[in-house]
């Protein structure tokens, strides 16, 4: 959502072709960053079953954006109830990500025509008995070569502890397991063997690249190097698979139990945690279709991207609900998933529900299939949810071009009011700037993910409603003028 150019949605208003369906379920294959399923160039199976994140107890999802004009960037990663030293590992691997966009390169990283964008996204690989994996995909397109990597993370219930990816292999069957995978990578195009065993036998370069393994669901173990890990970067990121019957003498007892849990899940995900907390999903519901005639009264349109925020949605719920007033809430396809209640709670009471992508990349810097791929999912995502499919969209940082335009049939929605609440989060100011500049069929941008956008709410329903402002969707105010 740039900052620096503001359109009003109401122009645009094309109609738009769509180019594929969605190609996976609620998890699919793993997600780069934008890059629809595919690590490097060519497709990769996901290495584990579809897992429901919905049925996670407690799970929230830690979201963060920035649509700073030299700085896009949008960050995600699980927080599960029992695996909080897991959790405090992928928030400092995330913090640290970002500070090095921020630094120096995220000022001048631009390719001529649009600054290039950090995104973070994540995929839950297992959830079952005592065992948590995940795996956090990076695309940095200010980095050097592709900026593409990825990580698995671990969570040993049983230990309560968090485990490297190295963690699977049993510490005296490291050496026939890193055999094994030389044997099979020497030979591949790119790939050094000289500058293979110099890596393997430094222990701080061999964990380092050895940071994405995670099973497959006949029990063979994944194991998968970033670009330029293992050989020259021009040939790309190269995968290996250990079939079960081979790795699993080699497993330590919490890879063994990886494996199982993997191949055979549990009906349930237990972590040992003391508390999961749960959210109550408001219960309001919208008396009959909106008869509000924007032609005759003043309507603005709240918009709120990024969500569902388990507890903060929920809350704005309730807000929106007292006032009688309807939002448009353009969703991210992830949260869609990990939250469908909160979704099916959002069009219960009145409100409409649009497509944000499924993890906001910028869809301009995507091939056609994949902002298809985008798009497709998360409408798939949201159906699935509420029962409709979604007919609008908002690109991620505002930024759509004639490509994005012709990958999908959804239509476009900008905004003429940016709160830039994801820089200033303090609730007074969000409110004093939407009061300060939303005039009559004013669509506002807003972000549900964060606490202080929220608590504005109140303030700005009570004060445009005594001005005579009327709260409809997007659709609504397109609709009446």
């Amino acid at each position: 959502m740039r900052t620096h150019t503001l359109v009003p949605s109401l122009l645009l208003l094309g109609a738009l072709s769509l180019t594929a369906a969605c190609s996976s379920g609620s998890d699919g294959s793993p997600d780069v960053a934008g890059a629809g399923g595919r690590h490097g160039s060519a497709a990769t199976p996901s290495p584990v079953r579809s897992i429901d994140p919905s049925e996670i107890k407690g799970l929230r999802i830690v979201n963060d954006s920035s649509e700073q004009s030299s700085c896009p960037f949008a960050t995600s990663y699980p927080d599960v109830p029992g695996a909080e030293a897991m959790t405090a590992a992928m928030k400092k691997d995330v913090e640290k990500l970002l500070t090095g966009f921020r630094s120096g390169r995220c000022e001048g990283g631009t390719d001529g025509a649009r600054p290039l964008d950090l995104n973070i996204s994540h995929q839950i690989l297992v959830a079952s008995g005592d065992v948590l994996g995940v795996r956090l995909t990076t695309q940095d397109r200010n980095a050097a070569g592709s900026g593409l990597s990825t990580k698995t993370y671990w969570y040993d219930g049983k230990a309560g502890a968090y485990r490297t990816a190295l963690g699977l292999v049993a510490e005296g069957s490291r050496d026939a397991f890193l055999s094994a995978l030389k044997d099979r990578l020497k030979g591949r195009e790119g790939v050094d063997a000289a500058f293979l065993d110099d890596t393997f036998s430094d222990p701080a370069s061999r964990a380092a690249v050895l940071d994405d393994m995670a099973f497959t669901a006949d029990g063979g173990l994944r194991v998968a190097f970033d670009r330029g890990d293992v050989g020259v970067p021009a040939a790309g990121a190269v995968t290996v698979t250990l079939p079960g019957e081979e790795v699993t003498p080699w497993l330590s007892a919490f890879g063994k139990r990886a494996q199982r849990q993997t191949v055979t899940p549990s009906p349930s995900l237990d972590l040992g945690a003391t508390h999961a907390p749960t959210q109550a999903v408001p219960t309001h519901t919208a008396s009959g279709d909106d008869d509000t005639d924007c032609k005759k009264v003043r309507c603005v349109a709240l918009t709120f991207d990024d969500g569902p925020a388990a507890s903060e949605t929920a809350t704005l719920l309730t807000y929106l609900a007292q006032h009688k007033a309807r939002a448009t809430f353009f969703t991210l396809g992830q949260n869609v998933a990990a939250h469908p209640d909160v979704v099916r709670a959002e069009a219960r009471a009145g409100n409409e529900i649009g497509n944000h992508s499924w993890n906001h990349p910028d869809l301009t810097k995507l091939t056609p299939e994949q902002i298809a791929y985008q798009l497709n999912r998360t409408s798939a995502a949201i159906k699935a949810a509420t029962g409709k499919a979604p007919t609008l969209f908002r690109p991620p940082y505002g930024a759509v071009n004639a490509q994005v335009k012709a990958a999908t049939t959804l239509s476009p929605v900008l905004w003429d009011v940016d709160t830039e609440d994801w820089k200033y989060p303090d609730a007074g100011t969000v409110a004093q700037t939407v009061i300060a500049k939303a005039r009559r069929n004013s669509v506002v941008l807003m972000h549900d993910i964060h606490p202080t956008s929220v608590a504005a709410v109140p303030q700005i329903l009570r004060t445009l409603t005594a001005r005579g402002y009327h709260f409809v969707t997007v659709s609504h105010l397109r609709a009446t003028l």
